[in-house]
């Protein structure tokens, strides 16, 4: 059954209103007729299974017929900060990292970023990432899409290492302590993992500089190693995070 997200004001107790590209998916992508069931998600706090009673250009209208549980999010909140790559890897971060169950990620530039970073572009670009976001959240049948943040320098990224329980970086020259290891120390001290808000830091393609990491330690973050292979950026954070969400019983742990 297809799933969309809404806004909250269009989904009330009765009925479900889908418009734009979603109502075009499903009039003429879909080919829903009139009785058709679909999910629709405010994004918040709240997922139904809609009857489908009216079908008009640009605006679907559907008859709510049941309350669903909101039981598709992960326990442990997992953002995954992430040095700006080149060329679309961040695109594969952000579908790959939905699908996964990141619930936000903040691209930042880092002393080694190598893309050039072009403010002018940045209102198109962040359009792009979060409908990328939104289909892979209705694809992997989340019951959020998550947050993308606009781009931050370095130091507007520290700042964020406060909002979190805890905050890893993934540094290549720290031997031997491994991400399992922390992870499992802070969720003990912490009592458990649920609602638990995680930052998981990924470097750029040429890695932290050694100013950046102690910036980083300076600042509450944790460097830890994600094995004892040397990983892509596109691959780091991806890994991470199934790392952090198994360890959180997440994925089947």
């Amino acid at each position: 059954m297809q799933r969309y997200f809404i806004p909250p004001g269009q989904l009330t107790a009765s009925e479900a209103v889908v418009t734009g590209d979603d109502a075009h998916h499903i009039a003429n992508v879909m080919r829903a007729r009139i009785g058709d069931s679909i999910i629709v998600s405010d994004g918040a706090s709240r997922e139904v299974r809609a009857t489908i009673a009216e079908l008009g250009k640009g605006r679907i209208v559907a008859a709510v017929a049941e309350e669903l549980p909101m039981t598709a999010e992960p326990g442990m909140r997992v953002t995954i900060a992430q040095s700006l790559p080149k060329g679309d890897k961040m695109e594969t971060i952000i579908q790959k990292g939905t699908e996964i169950g990141a619930v936000r990620f903040i691209p930042f530039l880092s002393e080694r970023t190598v893309v050039q970073y072009d403010a002018k572009k940045e209102t198109k670009r962040l359009e792009r990432w979060h409908k990328i976001a939104k289909e892979a959240a209705e694809q992997a049948h989340r019951n959020r899409v998550p947050e993308v943040e606009p781009p931050q320098t370095w130091k507007q990224l520290l700042q964020s290492v406060r909002e979190a329980d805890a905050a890893f970086f993934c540094y290549e020259k720290e031997a031997g302590t491994m991400l399992k290891r922390k992870l499992r120390s802070a969720i003990e001290a912490r009592g458990g993992a649920n609602g638990m808000n995680v930052l998981l830091i990924v470097g750029p393609e040429g890695g932290f500089s050694e100013r950046e990491a102690q910036e980083a330690e300076a600042a509450g973050c944790v460097p830890v190693l994600l094995g004892a292979r040397i990983l892509r950026t596109e691959t780091a954070g991806l890994v991470g995070l199934t790392c952090l969400l198994y360890e959180a019983g997440e994925m089947g742990g």
